[in-house]
């Protein structure tokens, strides 16, 4: 049985969408079981009922959205729901834990309350995002972790979703793209020069070179990296012009007889183009480098992007991931 620590009170619509993406959870997986740390009042008017792998434990006060001192909320709120959590992948009881709460304040928690991988320097949120080849996804690192980072630390990074990219996507050979203003060699500000002249002569890292933003949904590369203000800048732009697109669509597709009797017979068209651009569908991005599974589930998830968040803990659990990073990194003595 995996036991996911689930952070029920973190997030713009919890605890309802949180509580409803649990129950889909429980009803998916069979080999689950969720321990909701949070607020059990707040929490009552969504539950239903008493199930035989689902746990309640109360917390204490909410770390909030816009937390200013993340730092200091997780020292000072060791029994908030997102502390709660969290320590419990630190005891060991859970093997993953997932949160829609603030990040800085998830991101300083993980460190301070799970601790980094040995030989690990910092952490970085990498979701797995869809390109428009649905037989193709792409690592983007660092969406949010680090808004200021050194070129060393982001060539780490880069290994770490290298090695994702092996062991659990199953890429043979993971190429790692820099998001740059320019494909040419030395474009860029000093830390992107920077770090492309380390990826260019790392071993265990196949590096494609600069990829402008433009190419996003069809990179030329497995994996995309900068630092966590530019990805996290590209993540959100992403998720707006989908969204976009799809209103788009559908107001032109909605003009007129004959576009009205388009738009009906292209309904099923149009829904599975929103839902592979959906960023409920991806549920969540995993934190690297912390020394327990942690994921990201988005501050504004509904029920089933949470419930994606607790499919991604899963199956990171299911296939150790985390024991192959270590194990991979401890072998080619990456640091």
């Amino acid at each position: 049985m995996i036991h996911i620590a689930v952070d029920g009170m973190g997030g713009d619509y919890a605890p309802k969408e949180q509580i409803e993406g649990v129950y889909q959870a429980l009803k998916a997986f069979e080999d689950i079981h969720i321990t909701v740390y949070g607020e059990y009042e707040k929490m009552a008017p969504f539950l239903k009922g008493d199930h035989p792998r689902l746990e309640f434990v109360e917390s204490h006060g909410v770390i909030p959205m816009g937390e200013k001192d993340p730092v200091g909320a997780i020292r000072s709120n060791r029994k908030s729901s997102m502390a709660m959590a969290l320590k419990a992948v630190k005891d060991g009881t859970h093997a993953a834990c997932v949160s829609s709460g603030a990040t800085q304040a998830l991101i300083a928690g993980g460190h301070i309350l799970i601790g980094r991988m040995k030989g690990i320097k910092r952490t970085a949120i990498a979701p797995v995002l869809p390109t428009a080849d649905p037989t193709k996804q792409f690592i983007l690192i660092d969406s949010g972790a680090n808004v200021e980072i050194k070129a060393e630390h982001m060539v780490q990074q880069a290994y770490f979703a290298t090695v994702y990219a092996r062991e659990v996507l199953g890429v043979e050979d993971p190429t790692v793209g820099l998001i740059n203003i320019g494909t040419e060699e030395g474009k860029g500000r000093l830390l992107d020069t920077q770090v492309a002249s380390l990826l260019k002569t790392h071993d265990a890292i196949n590096f494609y070179g600069n990829v402008e933003p433009k190419d996003v949904l069809m990179p030329p590369s497995d994996i995309l990296l900068s630092d966590g203000f530019t990805a996290n800048i590209l993540m959100k732009t992403i998720e707006g012009t989908a969204k976009g697109m799809s209103t788009i669509l559908k107001a032109e597709l909605s003009r007129g007889i004959l576009g009205k009797i388009g738009l009906v017979l292209s309904l099923g068209n149009l829904k599975r183009f929103k839902k592979r651009l959906d960023p409920a569908e991806i549920g969540g991005a995993m934190i690297y480098g912390l020394d327990g599974v942690l994921i990201k589930a988005q501050g504004s998830s509904k029920a089933t992007g949470f419930f994606n968040g607790i499919r991604q803990a899963r199956y990171v659990v299911k296939q150790d991931v985390l024991g192959k990073v270590k194990e991979i990194i401890e072998a080619e003595k990456v640091s």
